[in-house]
């Protein structure tokens, strides 16, 4: 059953279009990843799902509810959506407990000792009540950023590229943390970054937005095996254009090494990776450099070697 339902919603300045006609429908504690490039129009969707900017044309409903813009609601914003940015916008002068009981201060004051010492425990944040955002890790200000706006217990959480000043260790921490707290509680989430490593760590269920327009929506095994575009294959992975094949691509990983063949390189350079050696591969045909995986680390810089791919890997790609 549809919870949060975006309709036509679109946002144009003078002679540019931020957002071209989106659409989108989302149920009840759904989690939605949306991955696009800077300047994509990310931020300014959340920023009309939230009614925190008028949009040019659409509407946005929570339940049966019209989600009203800043031309029509005195008081910009609800309780119900509520927005995380990339700072952390939290009071530099107030405790970490201060912050949190921020937007609690005209409820009763039983409720909001419960509320506010229970996101301490889920956040796990007691130890550090009595410090000074300053005085804290980036993930624990971020975590406390979130749990502000959990506070008011909405129904629909926004995440506009909140991990982006993390280290990596810290991002994979807490949004681990995040998922499965959002999980138990069951809240709606969107979630937009430009990484698509972060949208996959948070849900399979993407959206690829590009210059204003969803591209390509499913899960991510669909989109990484059957892109619509180059733009979203290149999302999952680099892809090298097969010479004399109009529009065909492989990806690194479906190109196999082998020391006799057809088609015949040499490498020209060596990045030692986790799982295996990343090649760059200068062909005799063309001289198109591909980047090929080496698992088993055989070839060095200098090595001739010869490309083999199966059939049913080539992406076919229009754009």
């Amino acid at each position: 059953m549809t919870f949060l339902s975006i309709r036509h919603l679109s946002k144009s300045y003078d002679f540019h279009v931020a957002l071209h006609d989106f659409s989108l429908e989302l149920a009840r504690g759904e989690f939605l990843s949306i991955v696009g490039e800077s300047g994509s129009g990310k931020s300014t969707l959340l920023r009309m799902i939230a009614g925190l900017m008028v949009q040019s044309g659409g509407e946005v409903f929570l339940g049966e509810n019209l989600i009203e813009n800043p031309a029509q609601k005195l008081v910009p914003g609800y309780d119900e959506i509520k927005l995380i940015h990339q700072d952390y916008q939290l009071f530099p002068n107030s405790t970490v407990e201060e912050n949190i009981n921020r937007p609690l201060l005209q409820f009763d004051t039983k409720y909001r000792e419960q509320r506010v010492n229970r996101l301490l425990i889920q956040f796990g944040l007691e130890n550090y009540k009595d410090r000074l955002p300053r005085q804290l890790s980036g993930g624990q200000q971020q975590k406390v950023a979130i749990a502000q706006a959990l506070a008011v217990e909405p129904e629909v959480l926004l995440l506009d590229e909140p991990f982006s000043h993390l280290d990596a260790i810290q991002k994979r921490k807490l949004i681990f943390e995040l998922k499965e707290l959002l999980k138990e509680m069951g809240t709606t989430v969107i979630f937009v970054t430009h990484d698509l490593d972060d949208a996959l760590r948070l849900t399979d269920s993407l959206l690829i937005l590009q210059k204003g327009k969803v591209v390509q929506k499913g899960n991510s095994k669909d989109l990484c095996e059957h892109p619509k575009s180059r733009y979203v294959a290149r999302l999952f992975s680099p892809i090298n254009l097969i010479p004399d094949r109009f529009n065909s691509y492989l990806r690194p990983a479906d190109v196999r090494l082998r020391t006799r063949g057809e088609l015949m390189g040499h490498v020209v350079d060596l990045r030692y990776l986790v799982h295996y050696n990343s090649l760059l591969i200068r062909l005799r045909e063309g001289g198109h450099i591909w980047e090929v995986d080496d698992p088993i680390r055989k070839y060095q810089v200098g090595d001739r070697v010869y490309l083999h791919f199966d059939e049913e890997k080539v992406l076919v790609l229009k754009s």
